[in-house]
């Protein structure tokens, strides 16, 4: 059995579902996040598991314990807040070992144990520092510490890289995932950001008004998205009115007058295709016919905005240097068939 299980949780406002029916299985030492829009259910969700917020059916359990009928303080969780929560009168080593106090902890134990939580985190030389006197990433990690250092059984962590600048984010990313590994803790995250849930997380759990859409690792999720809305949410994609003609085990997908055979999997008639925009190159002839609307460089890569009669299609191209369209230009733009998605429908 699982470590740490969700089995159909539910949790209702009046006539409002906040989460609707989710079930989830952790293992031991997994990171998962839940990841989606605000509003979807992840934060719910994450503070049902603390105890919190009492759920409206379903169950929880924790190494085959029922969770539920566990007081929040006695579950044994780490939890580490978007606001760090830090208590401004007490020193970083006085924060950290704020919890130890809280559990009986003899003095020398407590001492040992908040050296070593410290020198985890890589501030063993702030414990004396008060939180005011600390930049934002050092406060970060001072709160990553205290919630380490009562060894909880998991961590929780409610969007807490969301107060920090985008490039001490991406390392504090890196730092939270090796520190992570090192001790081999579950690690339950709440985020809206993408980017951040796939250099993070062993899975995703990509939500959407309560409900789950996908659970898959991040590369199962971003390659082959089980719906429209994980597409869209997880990473940019293309969206595009298609028509599909199925004939025997092949079929014709005709998006904005070209055309792409591809093994059958949708029925005959309106569909919506989906084509990630670093998949889609410029072909010398044939493919789908456009005019670059705009190009705009971002360092490492180029976005450009191709008008087509299929809509307005978005192209990501690697900044390697060599030549590209210009605003203005007529291009005609072309993808694998594998690379595409389709689904049947029109998708609106």
């Amino acid at each position: 059995m699982a470590f740490l299980v969700l089995d159909r949780l539910s949790k209702r406002y009046g006539e409002t579902v906040a989460v609707d029916q989710l079930s989830l299985a952790v293992e031991k030492g997994e990171f998962v996040t839940l990841l989606g829009p605000s509003g979807c259910g992840k934060t719910t969700t994450l503070l049902m598991i603390a105890g919190f917020v009492e759920p409206s059916s379903g169950a929880i359990t924790l190494d085959a314990a029922d969770l539920l009928a566990t007081p929040p303080r006695r579950r044994g969780l780490g939890i580490v807040f978007q606001s760090y929560a830090l208590f401004p009168h007490m020193t970083v080593a006085e924060n950290v070992a704020f919890g130890l106090e809280m559990q009986g902890v003899a003095r020398a134990e407590r001492e040992k144990r908040v050296r070593e939580a410290l020198a985890l985190v890589g501030l063993a030389a702030f414990a004396e520092r008060f939180p005011r006197k600390m930049s934002g990433g050092q406060q970060q990690r001072v709160a990553l510490a205290r919630a380490l250092v009562i060894r909880p059984r998991v961590l929780l962590l409610d969007e807490p890289l969301s107060n920090l600048d985008a490039k001490l984010r991406e390392e504090m990313q890196l730092e939270l995932r090796q520190i992570q590994r090192s001790v081999h803790i579950t690690a339950i995250l709440v985020t809206h950001d993408q980017t951040e849930a796939m250099a993070l997380s062993d899975r995703i759990v990509v939500m959407n008004k309560g409900k789950a859409e996908q659970i898959a690792s991040p590369d199962v999720a971003y390659e082959a998205p089980a719906s429209p809305f994980v597409a869209s949410f997880l990473g940019k994609t293309n969206v595009l009115p298609a028509d599909v003609r199925a004939a025997g085990e092949e079929a014709a997908v005709t998006v904005g007058g070209a055309v792409w055979r591809t093994a059958a999997g949708v029925p005959s008639g309106a569909a919506s295709v989906s084509v990630r925009p670093e998949r889609i190159s410029f072909a010398a002839e044939g493919g789908l016919g456009g005019i670059v609307r705009r190009a705009s460089f971002h360092g490492a890569q180029w976005l450009l905005l191709v008008e087509t009669a299929a809509g307005v299609v978005t192209v990501i191209r690697q900044n390697s240097g060599g030549p590209l369209p210009k605003e203005g230009e007529q291009v005609a733009l072309s993808w694998r068939a594998e690379d595409m998605r389709v689904t049947a429908g029109s998708g609106e």
